[in-house]
């Protein structure tokens, strides 16, 4: 395919890091503060119209969940209007958005996993409120877009839950607690970006896609595959979600249907075991 020029906001967070890796063919212009800011709208439309990229990859977000409960303004000024600018500013230039979005959408109380047309908006986290409002404002301010939904994420560098674990299983600790009543798709940075590189082939594709990794797991099921990659001697415990009282409810159920992928007639994603594997390969 034709190099193309994408802008990748929050380009240096753990997604952007992968994404500069995995685009490397193409031109790329990180868009991070604090050279820009998402929330200033006419800045930001004016930065956007200097520098004209094909393809915005909106993945600049307030992803610390629990602070989002304790900083509800600057969620939402982050997550939901930044996100409307976003989408406003590429309409407004001819530019195509894909945006990143999160599990986090629902309410995670289905016995089953959630797919794309599920009804979103029942999240009970501040996070994936104003996730959701972000969702919406570019639905309604950019037809030319992708959603992506994703959880679970890790990838080189982190902060992740592979990282944690890893940090956390320094000999110190004969026993690690993890909860076990907490279930999602474990999905690699990788994965992800190798992903959103097949859709810049396709311009004709809008609407929202499920990007996770193929195959479900507990954070407990996760740590021990963690571990065994790694090599490392690390006793793991299971517990409940009740043990581990955060300000931020976490979902019982993260899992996301890649349903509209199967109907594209597009790549699947990896099982999780192998992106894992493949992660620790390529370098944590």
């Amino acid at each position: 395919m034709s190099k193309l020029h994408i802008l990748i906001t929050g380009g240096k967070g753990m997604l952007g890091r992968t994404l500069q890796r995995v685009l490397a063919e193409h031109r790329i212009t990180v868009a991070d503060l604090p050279d820009w800011d998402i929330t200033d709208a006419a800045v930001f439309d004016a930065q956007l119209a200097t520098v004209t990229p094909d393809v915005v990859i909106h993945c600049a977000a307030m992803t610390a969940v629990d602070k989002c409960e304790s900083d509800v303004d600057l969620a939402y000024k982050l997550n939901a209007v930044g996100s409307g600018n976003v989408a406003a500013s590429c309409h407004r230039h001819g530019i195509r958005l894909i945006a990143i979005s999160t599990d986090y959408v629902f309410g995670g109380e289905l016995d089953r996993p959630y797919h794309e047309f599920d009804v979103a908006g029942g999240a009970h986290t501040i996070y994936g409120l104003s996730k959701f409002a972000g969702e919406e404002l570019i639905r309604r301010h950019c037809p030319n877009h992708l959603i992506c939904r994703i959880s679970w994420l890790y990838g080189p560098g982190g902060p992740s839950f592979v990282h944690t674990m890893l940090k956390l299983a320094d000999g110190t600790r004969p026993q690690l607690k993890v909860v076990n009543d907490q279930i999602g798709n474990p999905t690699s940075t990788w994965a992800v970006a190798e992903h959103l590189a097949i859709f810049l082939q396709h311009p004709e594709l809008v609407g929202t896609f499920h990007l996770t990794c193929e195959g479900e797991a507990t954070w407990f099921e996760f740590a021990q595959e963690i571990f065994r990659n790694a090599g490392v001697t690390q006793e793991v415990i299971p517990c409940t979600t009740d043990e581990y009282p955060r300000p931020a409810p976490r979902p019982h159920n993260s899992r996301l249907e890649k349903r509209m992928l199967r109907l594209c007639a597009l790549p699947p994603m990896p099982d999780w075991h192998d992106a894992l594997k493949e992660f620790f390969a390529r370098g944590i």
